[in-house]
């Protein structure tokens, strides 16, 4: 029974990842749906939610992950924050996910030019200091940039960081118990990066 179980979130886990590309195709090529939603659609989501993914995002105005995956109201389970970054509301909010709306599907989402991962770039290797907030946010950053090349340009530094930090946020999860539990239960953990010049949503391997 497990085995069934665990089979079929990841089927699950593997169809809302072609939904999301797919969906992204559509968003580049000008095609998007972006539908009106009818009383009838409004009156079945106020009885519950069952969202086919969960994104985790960066609050960046540029990076809606409703319109860049072209998707409708109830499908996204969304938490955007400065940098994508791992918090106990962040981790609250993720859990909640697993736990009661069973998404099978999480997706780390960074884009390019990130503000928040170009801040914790400065801090590190400039030893910048920012305002304390935004300071608390890049020391959430900062660790998951240590193989950043302090040779390349300002440009590679900040794509390569970017990338750095996808894989340090899902690093964190996989660190935790629930994480663990959810992947071995059949649930999928992806990365992935907006490239905000292109409209394309690049997954990481």
């Amino acid at each position: 029974m497990m085995y069934s179980q665990t089979a079929s979130l990841r089927s699950a886990a593997d169809q809302g990842l072609q939904k999301l590309i797919e969906g992204n195709q559509r968003f580049k090529r000008g095609e998007a749906r972006f539908s009106t939603v009818c009383k009838e659609t409004l009156a079945d989501l106020a009885k519950g939610q069952q969202p086919f993914a969960t994104i985790l995002g960066c609050s960046d105005s540029r990076v809606p992950p409703e319109l860049i995956f072209d998707a409708n109201f109830g499908e996204l389970f969304i938490v955007r924050v400065a940098g994508n970054v791992i918090s106990p509301e962040v981790m609250g909010s993720l859990q909640y996910a697993g736990a009661h709306l069973r998404t099978p599907l999480f997706v780390v989402l960074g884009h390019e030019g990130c503000g928040a991962v170009k801040a914790a770039l400065e801090h590190k290797l400039a030893r910048r200091e920012h305002l304390s907030r935004i300071q608390n946010l890049v020391d959430c950053i900062v660790p998951g940039l240590k193989e950043i090349d302090s040779q390349l340009s300002e440009q590679q530094q900040l794509s390569k960081a970017v990338e750095a930090n996808v894989r340090w946020s899902i690093h964190q999860i996989l660190e935790t118990t629930e994480g663990q539990n959810a992947t071995k239960a059949g649930a999928r953990l992806a990365g992935a990066i907006y490239e905000i010049t292109s409209a394309h949503v690049r997954f990481l391997t």
